[in-house]
């Protein structure tokens, strides 16, 4: 019998565990029959100790876990997957190089897809294409700001293209 599967969500900085990406996001892994949950992060600023909670949530886990990140929540998604095994990987404008904060392996062992905004004022855009080339991984780029929000139906899209590409 085949695991049934689940994705974990990531929440940035100055979001929360239900924002409206995750939210619409959550919904469309739901309608493709699988689990979902999103740890809440807030009043946690330090990005490593973020990390320690979501690879705890992975190891109690009885599921084929794909991790989907946003900003602050892409960094510790693959923190998380440099740790603990994950199936994949979705992340959304992901800060994965900040001086101040613990520095990443420049690779996962989990196939991941990266959506980056052109007019990302936050996250520059090359930590995306540095990762993306480092790990052979599917970068996408959509006219949008940090948020994302202005291009939720294109995110969505590529979100179940991930899906279907995880198994």
């Amino acid at each position: 019998m085949k695991k049934k599967r689940i994705v974990l969500f990531s929440h940035g900085q100055e979001s929360g565990p239900w924002g409206t990406k995750i939210t619409v996001l959550a919904e469309d892994a739901r309608d493709a029959g699988l689990a979902v949950d999103s740890i809440d992060y807030r009043g946690m600023p330090d990005p490593a100790e973020r990390a320690k909670k979501l690879i705890a949530r992975m190891r109690d886990c009885r599921r084929e876990i794909l991790l989907a990140g946003s900003s602050m929540g892409g960094y510790v998604a693959v923190a998380a997957a440099q740790a603990q095994p994950a199936a994949g990987l979705f992340l959304m404008a992901p800060a994965l190089a900040v001086p101040d904060w613990p520095p990443l392996g420049e690779t996962v062992d989990a196939p991941a897809h990266l959506v980056h905004g052109w007019e990302d004022d936050i996250v520059p855009l090359e930590w995306s294409v540095d990762f993306a080339r480092a790990n052979g991984a599917h970068l996408h780029l959509l006219r949008a700001g940090h948020g994302l929000t202005e291009a939720l139906d294109e995110i969505r899209v590529l979100f179940r293209l991930f899906l279907s590409s995880c198994g």
